[in-house]
């Protein structure tokens, strides 16, 4: 093979390189996104409403792009997480309450996935549930305390592949193309059923936590390159930077909202068509596909629980400890060595043995994801409302306030999940 020959092959292997690489935290965000109580959301509503419901996640996109976008540009610029901004632009009391709101709805969410995961296992080969919560548990909260930063991050950015097992459910499946195509496009179904399994969807798509995580995980990285600066301190970097951010984000929220299409239609193509329309969690949704599809999807399903559950734990987990930790003033991160950021990692592994407590508590998992939901969904609103005053303060942002575009965006998709609570509400106490 010639120079010539060999030249266009190395450009496309550099580029693809470059392009893995600029992916980071908006992927490992919309990857953990689908955490498996996502997966037993996006089963239900595929299982009850079959395509009607799959125009959801075509909105949700842009929504989600917007105020991820919004999370990781604050980071980005001041060099500081969420948290810390918040309490520059508001009262300390009103950034402790939705702090601790999001802190009870993640350690709820942790124990419905790790309760998810071990059943997952169960379901696999076998063995205690309670038992196997404790060894996912320390798994977890070991990689985040004593693996350094950048491989850990490394750990993460690979865990996203599992996701792909959702993929390749729909490879054993038939699928009715043009009846989900239309699916994507036109509601079908507006019933008070229909719209309260819509704000689960919402709820579940566009949730608190991950504004934090990406955010801290913007200030991660600048730690992670000390050459680099706060775009507020270094403005000339400002181009590369914002353009690394909306690839990384765009490509993250698509692959979060392709995969939850997939186990939305994959669902839709067998449980619905059998006439199975109550899913309760993520297991029950793959022990459910072994008869009707057959084992290989039963078997993708199921580990795909757990890879997703390895993702969205730690984010969970870590997302809760950036917050308390920037709120109070600890500082701290996953940057740092456990003995110089004790507070820091205390806050993971107690939010993580917490969600341990609350599956041995016997606790239904379908009404302590349900409370996780409501919870999530009054933390929402005030906290979008509040980055968004953030992400356009001069004070705070320097000259890199929110664009006009992204300002619309993300006044939308507040607007969107406003009405949303709205109706959670309204089919709460009709």
């Amino acid at each position: 093979m010639t120079a010539h020959s060999t030249a266009p092959h190395k450009n496309l292997k550099t580029r693809f390189t470059h392009a893995t690489r600029s992916l980071g935290p908006g992927l490992v965000t919309g990857a953990a996104d689908d955490d498996p109580s996502g997966i037993a959301t996006y089963s239900q509503a595929g299982a009850q409403f079959g395509y009607g419901l799959l125009w959801t996640m075509v909105l949700t996109y842009p929504l989600m792009c917007a105020i991820q976008l919004i999370s990781a540009h604050i980071g980005r610029v001041t060099g500081a997480g969420l948290a810390r901004n918040l309490t520059r632009a508001f009262p300390e009391w009103a950034v402790i309450l939705l702090v601790t709101i999001l802190l009870v709805a993640n350690v709820i969410n942790i124990g419905a996935d790790l309760a998810a995961m071990a059943a997952a296992v169960e379901l696999l080969i076998g063995g205690p549930t309670h038992m196997l919560t404790i060894v996912f548990a320390i798994v977890v909260a070991g990689l985040q305390v004593f693996v350094p930063y950048r491989p850990y991050a490394r750990v993460l950015k690979w865990l996203t592949l599992s996701l792909f097992a959702y993929i390749g459910v729909l490879l054993v499946v038939h699928t009715d193309w043009p009846g989900a195509l239309r699916g994507m496009v036109w509601p079908t179904r507006m019933d008070q059923a229909a719209i309260t399994t819509i704000v689960a969807v919402l709820g579940t798509t566009i949730s608190p936590y991950l504004f934090f995580w990406q955010s801290a995980q913007e200030v991660e990285e600048l730690q992670d390159h000390p050459r680099q600066h706060p775009l507020i301190e270094s403005p000339r970097a400002a181009g590369g930077q914002f353009r690394r951010m909306r690839t990384d984000t765009f490509v993250g929220m698509a692959f979060s909202n392709l995969v939850a299409l997939a186990i939305m239609i994959a669902t839709a193509d067998t449980l619905h068509l059998q006439g199975i329309t109550q899913i309760n969690t993520a297991a029950q949704a793959a022990e459910a596909l072994r008869p009707v599809a057959g084992s290989l999807a039963f078997l993708l399903f199921a580990v795909g629980i757990i890879g997703t559950g390895l993702l969205a734990i730690p984010v969970l987990a870590g997302s809760a400890a950036f917050a308390i930790s920037e709120t109070a003033g600890w500082g701290g991160g996953l940057q740092d060595a456990p003995s110089h950021a004790k507070r820091f990692y205390a806050i993971i592994v107690v939010a993580t043995l917490a969600g341990v407590v609350i599956d041995w508590s016997h606790t239904n998992p379908i009404k302590a994801l349900y409370w996780s939901a409501v919870l999530n969904g009054v933390a929402a609103v005030p906290l979008m409302i509040a980055t968004m005053i953030v992400a356009t303060r001069p004070a705070v942002m320097g000259k890199f306030t929110a664009s006009l575009a992204l300002k619309t965006a993300g006044w939308a998709a507040t607007a969107v999940m406003g009405a949303a609570s709205l109706f959670f509400f309204w089919t709460v106490l009709t």
